[in-house]
């Protein structure tokens, strides 16, 4: 009897695992191949340094990348509105601590990519080393 429980449990325990992050899928925006490094103490992106600042680097996925500093550490995300076609507006534009689409004013978080629409922002990974952070999926 004892093994029949520590089965049940050990299965619970198995199917409760589940992966941490989020779905990137997203019908709007292809999964372009990104892989990118920048270093912060290039004039460009020196402001990554601060908190609460954010750069977008184009020719990157989409309609480009936004790094911000989040302050426990670093989100990318793509510069392409998730909830409009691809074509039909330009690259997002960083207000704050917002990104903020061209064509329904929507402003997603840049701390969660979340804006209260269907699809959040497409997120990437980030690594951090001394002053270089690398971007890539």
């Amino acid at each position: 009897m004892k093994k029949f429980w520590f089965l049940i449990v050990f299965v619970s325990v198995l199917f409760s695992c589940g992966d941490s992050e989020r779905s990137n899928n997203n019908p709007n925006i292809p999964n372009y191949s990104v892989n990118l490094s920048v270093d912060m103490n290039l004039p460009a992106y020196s402001n990554l340094k601060f908190v609460s600042n954010g750069v977008i680097v184009p020719n990157f996925g989409a309609k480009g990348v936004i790094i911000f500093n989040a302050g426990s550490g670093y989100n990318a995300f793509d510069a392409a509105c998730p909830n409009q076609a691809l074509n039909s507006c330009t690259a997002m534009t960083i207000d704050g601590i917002n990104a903020v689409c061209s064509c329904d004013k929507t402003a997603y978080s840049l701390f969660t990519g979340l804006g209260g629409k269907e699809y959040p922002l497409k997120q990437y990974k980030v690594e951090v080393t001394g002053t270089l952070i690398h971007v890539y999926n």
